[in-house]
């Protein structure tokens, strides 16, 4: 079977969460993500949404935290507050799964806006939501981003969140930071992407390992799974 590079990307952060009992999820990429991982290596994954689902089952993707379809099928619904400060902030939820709009070589994440005027940017994005603290509490957080020069820029616009030590999986391979700096640093690739395609798509100097590992290709099973899930949605 032939797939996408999103097709990839999705897999490879799927297979990411192999191991976990718990994810708190965003919406778009990350929730893409956590959905397929459930329904292949990880059937026992609990979701955790912002809007306070937990343990969520969608039989789609949610259109937002506050589908009416995380609730309908979550093990139980709280309050917004108590999904912060009693499951998220004192560090019980195993990972994080955030996107972002930009992305610079310390994971510090921009979903407010773009350009250089807060007052008149040149697009207001959807904010901060509860990224802030999903990167500042979870054990772990694993970013799952589109590569490109747009994305990936020297500086960003505004400082929405900070994930330092965030694990990054992108549509061309995946970075990981230096346990010294904090910078980001390129570990593996995907199929067909060779360092030249993934420095392209970078707007800075990027950092290469020593070693570069070669990503599996996805599985007829996680493929088919992966459309199933975008079908129903």
């Amino acid at each position: 079977m032939r797939w996408t590079a999103d097709e990839m990307m999705t897999v490879a952060a799927a297979r990411a969460l192999v191991g976990r009992t718990s994810c708190f999820v965003g919406i778009g990429l990350p929730s893409t993500a956590a959905n397929l991982a459930k329904r292949t290596a990880c059937p026992d994954l609990a979701l955790i949404y912002e809007s306070g689902t937990i343990g969520a089952r969608p039989t789609r993707l949610p259109l937002s935290i506050g589908d009416g379809e995380l609730a309908e099928t979550a093990d139980a619904v709280v309050s917004v507050p108590e999904v912060f400060n009693y499951w998220l902030q004192p560090g019980r939820v195993d990972v994080g799964f955030l996107s972002a709009a930009q992305l610079d070589r310390y994971a510090r994440i921009n979903t407010t806006l773009i350009g250089p005027d807060y007052r008149h940017p040149k697009v207001r994005l959807p904010g901060a939501g509860g990224a802030p603290e999903i990167a500042a509490s979870c054990r772990e957080v694993i970013l799952v981003v589109r590569q490109n020069p747009r994305t990936f820029v020297d500086r960003v616009d505004f400082v929405t969140s900070v994930a330092a030590g965030a694990w990054v999986i992108t549509d061309l391979g995946e970075l990981a930071p230096d346990p010294d700096t904090g910078e980001l640093v390129l570990t593996r690739l995907h199929p067909g992407v060779c360092v030249p395609d993934a420095r392209a798509a970078t707007g800075w100097d990027l950092r290469v390992a020593a070693t570069v590992a070669r990503t599996e290709p996805p599985t007829g099973t996680e493929l088919s799974a992966l459309r199933e899930l975008l079908a129903a949605s």
